[in-house]
């Protein structure tokens, strides 16, 4: 499915290119009633991150999310910044449907393994971000992709089906915010090797043709940002090429 995204930083819609602050795009659109017209064009499912929250936990956009989910029908999943079990606790108490989680599931894989079991790996989204290197080494990247861990996707993955793993968001850093497509070959190769895990792709469509040469993969999710903010296509555009 289209799972189209907002990014906010003080309860405004704005885009990072490639995760810099110092690159930030701001939007003039009401966050609710964008959310609101995604789900009346068909979103079953929105993506929220919350931009203060990764930078500061203590600035969490608590308010302004619990209002978006209140007054959205859609399910959402939220994301930024979740760093503690109350982070979890909170998001899901305000009606977060998914948690998701990014550096910390490469820094603490016991720790958000645990979570997992704990609340439901049906809670929990993996966001793993990547870099890959000219030998084809897919290594996650940490701390706003400042710097790549030793782990590789494969490994981490490996070591959270133990807890059940079910949702991966996973995005090639290179193509993010860039709408020149997605790393078709990156999600084809992925549902191959685990078709028990529900994947969603995310950074670089900018065409409908990009959403289209993702469906043989199997994805179970395109999430879709700027393109949609910056009137590539109509969300329903999107709806209905997935849906062909």
């Amino acid at each position: 499915m289209i799972i189209p995204a907002l990014d906010l930083i003080g309860g405004e819609v704005v885009r990072l290119y490639q995760g810099d602050y110092a690159q930030k795009t701001t939007y003039s659109f009401n966050p609710v009633e964008q959310f609101q017209h995604y789900q009346q064009a068909g979103a079953e499912w929105l993506h929220l991150v919350d931009l203060d929250g990764a930078k500061d936990t203590s600035a969490r956009q608590l308010t302004t999310i619990a209002e978006l989910i209140e007054k959205t029908d859609a399910k959402i999943q939220v994301g930024g910044g979740i760093r503690s079990e109350q982070d979890v606790q909170q998001l899901l108490d305000i009606g977060a449907k998914r948690v998701v989680i990014g550096s910390l599931a490469v820094k603490e894989p016991e720790l958000v393994a645990n979570w997992m079991r704990k609340y439901g790996a049906e809670h929990i989204v993996l966001a793993l971000d990547i870099n890959i290197d000219e030998d084809g080494n897919k290594h996650v990247a940490i701390s706003g992709w400042q710097e790549s861990s030793a782990m590789t996707l494969e490994q981490l993955i490996e070591h959270y089906e133990a807890a059940g793993l079910k949702h991966v968001l996973c995005t090639d850093i290179s193509r993010d915010g860039t709408l020149q497509g997605s790393n078709v070959e990156l999600y084809a190769e992925m549902t191959r090797k685990y078709p028990g895990i529900a994947w969603q792709s995310s950074g670089g469509i900018g065409n409908l043709d990009d959403i289209a040469a993702l469906k043989p993969t199997k994805v179970a999710g395109v999430i879709v940002g700027r393109a949609l903010l910056e009137g590539k296509f109509s969300a329903k555009q999107a709806f209905d090429t997935w849906a062909d």
